[in-house]
């Protein structure tokens, strides 16, 4: 029995096997007929896999797939064509980078299956990265690059046939197969698509006609620069089901720079009755919509599997709710973490289809350029009528909803412009009045600064969201990016993102009184993927900061006060000039990128929408942080009775030798103080504790070059000690950390344990005595109501007689409190630490008034007269808070005098900014024109200089903000309060009495009229 099946078994496959022969070459030709020839030119090199396709075509008869080729760097499948297959395939890869993919249909079904043919390429990332050297690559064929010009040349007037050759060069680079297997005019095409990507700011759809077999298709080229994530061909494909789109072929491939990648595809695509699509069609449009949505939506949100999977709403408005969910989460959150958590909003939003798109259709009303505004206050009525009669019998779940459902409508009544109709756009940006807050009522503002802020702009990304809040309609203020990976740690970052930009804007606002703008921050929290490598981070980094800068310029860059693309309605319809400077985790190449963009696209400010560019004035490189933190407790120590020239003092520090604001600290007061002892300085990497002082040399020989961890323990004095966070080692399941003391016989090692570390670690700053303690470092609210005391002996008496903050925030407000109620002068940042955003204010004057030549040229003579101002603020500053300390008695805390002065020169700044806006020809008067020629650098403002008269190059916002801030300053720190009250006085007095004797006259002459 058993031989008899072992028989049957191998006849019947012998009997296959004689078939095979006759059935591959049937097979093969069949797909020489049905596939088109790219098929086959595309896989010259996969010889193979062809032949194994030719060989097993026909078992797609019972089998739905099979694999032609799987290895770690390729991966080639063979699949009926059945609805969604492709979107199945591409949801079953593997989670690896897609450096190439092809997609081939069959024109026509495989014989007895009743579907075509598709045939999948795929190619991976080998983790290296798909750029080579040009050496390794070796040097692209000559008579190739001549085919390829000529082909460009002939095809597309608007490709300059100069980039040809360097274009070629790195696609040659990232994909040799790709050019060997190609020819000239799809390298071309190619190449053309990847110049207008880099040249149209970072994103390109055009459609043309192409060729299938038998019938045109349209031929789509997109391309992205920094594409999204692994699943970004999937949501193409995903937009092109929802349009009724048949993909034919499809070529797509990731082309690095050697900074970042660029997504280039060409889609063959017919509609669904097989016609083609016109780039001025409705169809075209959509299209294009959808395309340039996957740029702000990820597939990964609630949002595209609730509303867009199945069909609900389009990309386009699917992100538009994804917004809305983003900023009720992030009004309502910062009070209420707990209740208005970001998946309990989303539910709102996903489970009341009905609210959602009402919301939309409101949206839509308002900023749709193409919508009768007259009927916005009708649909405005109904949208308010629905949310308010929301009701589903759940009492309090129904409270809950309403309140975000309110929410959300305050988005769309009080934004006054909006991006959301650019189909270009690489973020959504939206403009509001800040009105809404009192709208949106006490309970979710309690936590913020009582001082409302002038403008709230709510950015919305693929990887995150961000606020931009000014306090002024000129502001200034630095832009930081929270990293976060994973969504416990963004939504606890989001949870307080809008109170975090608030207190940082408003804060920002006292420290900015010295200057003619005022306060602002962009805060920006970017949702990475778990799990990245550095490269991969860097990349999300730059999408979401690119995306962010893209929205702020689409709203912010106008013509005549207007925004100057016609696709945004704007309701408010002034020049909005905002400064920004960089904060946490902005890198160089962004700064740089920043002011080219608004350059490139006509921002008001042009360069000047950035500083610390290499245009500019580098705060590291010249310490102008510092050299204010520094005056600042010159003039303190001085009140205690220290000359810091000529007497011997104690300083400590936070913050190490090679950060900005503590390592120019350092070196300022090694230059300038001989008798300085510094026996502490504490940075993220080491503590060094030397009782005599570091040793000036030894610390000089790392002074803005490395971390404190670098410092050479054996400068220590005896009795020294250094304690090294970063160098640690394992004992079992204990993890110790290394420590040196200096002793008489020399150092000493030991390893002590992780609690023992970190008690004299964080302790140190409360135990060391000092005169003067300098925060340049350090996490926020280090110091806070639970160990403020520490800086006090048993007897009571301060540890620390001077506090000068050069770190924002080291010092919570109710320790500040505590400790000058104890006799500690203290010195808060948003007066010690301001000469930063002092001099990023006259980079941006340099910016305005030089070319980048004569900057450059003159950069030396513009620091030093820079610097000199600085000092001269800082001091100013200074002096009058001491004074007014005295006159008060002490019953005053100097951080309450810091806020009362900026609260009066931020006061009378407003009032003379709003009159002299009003009354713009008072300023060319030469009185004053004087006081903005006092602003000035001496450069700039002494009589005969070449840039004197440039001042009229300013915008008029421009003069009359330095005219408002120059005058309110200078009344603040240099006039006699009771002088000035009393003139004020007698003015008024005079002008009552003019009043009087003109009223006088006028009686007499009428007296006068009736007895003639």
């Amino acid at each position: 029995m058993a031989d008899s099946a072992h028989s049957r078994v191998i006849f019947e496959v012998q009997n296959i096997l004689g078939k095979s022969v006759e059935m591959a070459e049937a097979n093969f030709g069949w797909l020489q007929t049905r596939m088109h020839p790219y098929f086959f030119s595309c896989n010259s090199e996969d010889v193979e896999a062809v032949s194994v396709l030719a060989a097993d075509l026909h078992l797609l008869e019972r089998n739905r797939r099979f694999i032609l080729a799987d290895n770690d760097r390729n991966l080639i499948i063979a699949q009926l064509g059945v609805p969604g297959a492709v979107h199945d395939a591409l949801r079953s890869l593997p989670e690896k980078s897609i450096s190439y993919a092809q997609i081939h249909t069959s024109y026509g079904n495989v014989p007895k299956t009743g579907y075509p043919l598709e045939v999948l390429e795929f190619s991976f990332d080998n983790g290296t990265g798909p750029l080579q050297t040009a050496a390794a690559a070796g040097e692209v064929p000559g008579d190739l690059v001549l085919a390829v010009q000529v082909e460009a040349r002939a095809r597309y007037q608007d490709f300059p046939v100069d980039e040809v050759s360097p274009l070629l060069r790195l696609l040659w680079q990232n994909n040799p197969k790709y050019v060997r297997t190609s020819p000239p005019v799809r390298i071309a095409r190619l190449l053309r698509l990847f110049s207008r990507c880099r040249s149209l700011g970072g994103i390109s759809l055009a459609v043309e006609q192409g060729k299938g077999i038998g019938r045109p298709e349209s031929r789509l080229l997109f391309g992205v620069a920094n594409p999204p994530d692994r699943r970004y061909l999937l949501q193409i494909i995903d937009a092109f089901r929802r349009l009724r789109l048949t993909v034919q072929r499809s070529y797509c491939l990731t082309v690095h720079d050697g900074d970042y990648p660029y997504f280039l595809a060409t889609f063959y695509v017919t509609t669904e009755d097989g016609g083609l699509i016109a780039e001025d069609s409705t169809l075209f449009q959509q299209l294009r919509a959808e395309m340039y949505t996957t740029q702000v939506m990820p597939m990964t949100s609630l949002t595209y599997d609730q509303m867009i999977a199945n069909g609900m709403v389009g990309g386009p408005d699917g992100s538009l709710i994804r917004a809305f969910i983003g900023f009720c989460h992030t009004n309502l959150a910062h009070t209420h973490p707990d209740s208005y958590d970001l998946e309990g909003v989303a539910r709102a939003f996903h489970n009341h289809p009905e609210i959602t798109l009402q919301l939309v259709r409101l949206f839509h009303a308002r900023f749709d350029p193409e919508a009768d505004a007259d009927g916005y206050p009708a649909v405005l009525a109904e949208t308010t009528g629905l949310v308010e009669n929301f009701n589903t019998g759940r009492r309090f779940l129904d409270e809950f909803r309403r309140t975000i459902f309110r929410c959300g409508l305050l988005l769309v009544s009080h934004t006054l412009k909006t991006n959301f109709f650019i189909a270009e756009k690489r973020a959504l940006a939206f403009r509001l009045d800040p009105a809404y807050l009192e709208a949106l009522g006490s309970d979710f503002t309690n936590d913020l600064p009582a001082d409302r802020p002038f403008r709230v702009t709510y950015f919305s990304s693929r990887y995150g969201a961000a606020y931009h809040i000014g306090f002024s309609d000129i502001a200034r203020g630095g832009w930081r990016t929270v990293i976060t990976q994973g969504r416990d740690d963004y939504v606890t970052a989001a949870n307080s993102l809008f109170r975090e930009t608030y207190v940082l804007a408003h804060t920002q606002h006292l420290k900015n009184k010295d200057i003619y703008e005022g306060g602002s921050k962009l805060v920006a929290v970017l949702e990475a993927d778990e799990g990245l490598d550095g490269g991969r981070l860097r990349q999300q980094l730059h999408f979401l900061q690119y995306g962010l800068l893209s929205g702020f310029l689409d709203l912010f860059v106008t013509r005549d006060g207007r925004a100057a693309d016609p696709r945004i309605v704007d309701y408010y319809g002034e020049d909005e000039p905002i400064e920004l400077g960089p904060d946490e985790n902005m890198h160089d190449q962004m700064i740089e990128l920043v002011a080219r963009e608004a350059e490139r696209r006509g921002y008001i400010l042009g360069a000047g929408i950035m500083s610390s560019k290499r245009v500019g004035i580098n705060h590291k490189e010249y310490g102008v942080t510092s050299t204010g933190v520094v005056r600042f407790a010159e003039v303190c120590m001085a009140t205690v009775g220290i000359d810091m020239a000529r007497d011997p003092f104690r300083v400590i520090f936070t913050g190490g030798p090679n950060g900005d604001v503590a390592g120019n600290c350092m070196n300022i007061l090694l230059n300038r103080c001989a008798n300085v002892a510094i026996p502490l300085i504490v940075d993220g990497t080491a503590a060094v504790h030397d009782p005599q002082g570091v040793d000036h040399a030894a610390l000089r020989n790392i002074l803005l070059k490395d971390d404190l961890a670098a410092f050479d323990p054996a400068a220590l004095h005896v009795g020294g000690f250094m304690l090294y966070r970063g160098v640690t080692r394992r004992q079992g399941m204990q993890e110790l950390f290394r420590k040196v003391l200096q002793t008489p016989e020399g150092l000493v090692e030991s390893w002590i344990v992780n609690d023992e570390f970190y008690k004299e670690y964080n302790d140190l700053i409360f135990r060391v005595p000092t005169d003067l303690f300098i925060p340049a470092g350090g996490r926020p609210e280090t110091v806070d109501g639970s160990n403020w005391r520490r800086f006090f002996d048993e007897s009571g008496a301060p540890r620390c007689r001077v506090i000068v903050e050069g770190a924002n925030s080291f010092i919570t407000p109710e320790a500040r409190k505590q400790l000058q109620q104890r006799g500690v002068i203290l010195m808060r940042d948003a007066s010690a630490n301001k000469c930063g955003v002092i001099s990023s204010s006259y980079e941006i004057i340099a910016n305005l008034m030089l070319s980048d030549e004569e900057f450059l040229a003159h950069k030396e003579e513009y620091v030093v007269d820079v610097l000199t101002i600085l000092e001269k603020r800082a001091g100013e500053e200074a002096r009058v808070i001491l004074a007014r300390h005295r006159e008060a008695g002490g019953a005053q805390l100097y951080t309450e005098i810091t806020a009362e002065i900026s609260a009066e020169i931020n006061s009378c700044y407003a009032r003379l900014f709003a009159y002299f806006q009003a009354h713009p020809e008072v300023g060319d008067r030469s009185l004053y024109r004087r006081a903005i020629l006092d602003h000035l650098p001496a450069m700039l403002a002494r009589e005969g200089s070449p840039f004197r008269e440039r001042v009229d190059r300013l915008p008029a916002k421009i003069r009359s903000a330095i005219l408002a801030g120059e005058i309110a300053s200078s009344l603040v720190y240099h006039a006699d309060r009771d002088q000035a009250f009393l003139e004020s006085v007698e003015g008024h007095l005079r002008r009552q009495q003019n009043l009087n004797h003109d009223s006088e006259m006028d009686q007499i002459g009428v007296q006068r009229v009736g007895i003639r």
